[in-house]
């Protein structure tokens, strides 16, 4: 195996969800950058994802196992965008199912990892790493206040009720929750009931995240220092490297992973060339959400009505999917807002159309990977939280930041037009003081990733770590 030199091996597992994959690989070209060895596990379907950070790194290896079978996984499928959220249980049972073959191949290394660093759907894995004897670090793929949220509900979940607001006492500014916006995972394991060992594995596995040696969250501390203070807090040390926002992060030295599909970049640029700056609103609601068709119609009406000028990214859909009731853009509706509307069918290029300097609003499901590049480009969010995280992230961004206004709330609502083109039409104004917060929290954004910053400094922190721990197994 090749290796860079004098690098710490580690192996790095990400979940097999883009949100969760995206930053993870974005964090694990960084670390290969700044010299450490890298292994990283993935399933076979999954590799595609790797090329661009295999291209840039040539020493970084990768670790192909087979994805174990599963009832509610469906043969071929490997990836969560391809299964819907509700994937997610079934995949990390069946991921944990590998855990004899990761430990056999650690065992069977000339010069295995020091330590593990994987996702927090993966939590499972810190018993691996206890078996070989290293220590497990957990990447936070969300904000740190969904994660202090989460780490509440599996603590404290013979206490919280189903179906009831939840009040999180010991978190910072002692939020309430109604349980329709608690995440999406947690809901899940309560309401819908699965066998007992899968029920088991979940809550280990979720309550074993607070037990690893370190954490790294794609975070910055001027956007959530109180909540990254309160996890270090409860954890009794002080390893929460806030390294983020990892879409921010290198400079010339970044690599856009997820720049892994086709898809013309030029005609949306060109045709947001000819605008002034700031005056485009961009639509689109992440990799897996899709909307039904009532609400498909009322979001084309407030568009069309509110008179902004907006790109709308909307994915193709199955024809079994259109018998599930989802919604295609209404007939007619690209003649009418022709030349001040700009519909995309299937991939979009999302941070080149948000760098665009005639972008100025995003009207988004708050997932944490489009909050960060939303911070990146400096627009002010509109925020529509379906489900996961998002709740979370609308009332960090609306409520405690000021740089995002709620348009919507909940995967089956369905938004009042004339409200929705009313909100639109007053954020996208060139005054609105969510706009020139944003502005602000780029800035902060770029201090953190600067040599000297907040997330430049603990990204340097943890190879530090990492490197001492190679030290200590010579």
């Amino acid at each position: 195996m090749s290796s860079n030199k004098n690098g710490a091996h580690i192996l790095v597992f990400p979940f097999p969800a883009q949100g969760h994959m995206l930053p993870l690989l974005d964090l694990t070209h960084q670390l290969s950058i700044r010299g450490l060895t890298i292994t990283i596990l993935v399933t076979p379907k999954n590799v595609p994802i790797l090329n661009p950070l295999l291209l840039s790194n040539p020493s970084i290896q990768t670790l192909v196992l087979p994805l174990p079978s599963h009832p509610s996984i469906p043969p071929g499928l490997e990836n969560v965008k391809d299964i819907g959220n509700h994937g997610n249980i079934p995949i990390i049972t069946a991921l944990s199912k590998l855990q004899e073959e990761i430990i056999l191949w650690f065992k069977s290394h000339s010069n295995p990892p020091v330590a593990i660093l994987s996702d927090f759907f993966l939590g499972w894995t810190h018993d691996v790493a206890t078996r070989i004897g290293v220590p497990r670090i957990v990447f936070y793929s969300s904000g740190a206040f969904a994660v202090a949220v989460f780490d509440h509900l599996w603590e404290n979940c013979e206490d919280v009720e189903c179906g009831a607001e939840i009040k999180f006492h010991d978190l910072p500014r002692t939020p309430r929750f109604a349980w329709e916006q608690v995440p999406s995972l947690y809901r899940r394991y309560r309401e819908l009931g699965f066998d007992e060992a899968s029920c088991e594995l979940i809550k280990a596995s979720m309550m074993a995240n607070g037990l690893s040696w370190a954490s790294v969250g794609n975070t910055f501390e001027a956007l959530e220092g109180e909540f990254l203070d309160c996890l270090r807090k409860k954890m009794g040390h002080p390893r929460f490297f806030s390294v983020g926002p990892m879409n921010m992060v290198g400079g010339p030295n970044k690599l856009r992973v997820g720049d892994v599909e086709s898809g013309s970049r030029d005609g949306v640029l060109s045709w947001l060339d000819q605008f002034d700056d700031g005056c485009v609103l961009y639509v689109c609601f992440g990799s897996q959400k899709l909307l039904k068709k009532a609400q498909m119609e009322a979001l084309a009406i407030g568009l069309e009505r509110s008179g902004v000028r907006f790109v709308w990214v909307v994915k193709p859909l199955t024809a079994q999917q259109v018998a599930d009731g989802y919604g295609a853009v209404p007939d007619g509706f690209e003649d009418r807002v022709a030349g001040r509307g700009f519909v995309i069918n299937g991939w979009a290029p999302q941070v080149a159309i948000l760098s665009h300097r005639a972008v100025g609003g995003f009207l988004s499901h708050c997932g944490w990977n489009s909050v960060l590049e939303a911070i990146a480009a400096g627009v002010v969010i509109l925020g529509w939280a379906m489900e996961a995280d998002q709740f979370v992230n609308a009332t960090l961004l609306v409520d405690y930041e000021g740089v995002a206004v709620r348009v919507c709330e909940g995967g089956d609502m369905v938004p009042d037009s004339a409200e929705l083109a009313r909100k639109i039409a007053q954020s996208m104004h060139g005054d609105a003081i969510e706009r020139v917060r944003a502005k602000e929290l780029r800035n902060k954004a770029l201090d953190a990733i600067r040599v000297g910053g907040s997330s430049n400094r603990d990204l340097d922190g943890l190879v530090r770590e990492i490197a001492q721990l190679e030290v200590k197994n010579v």
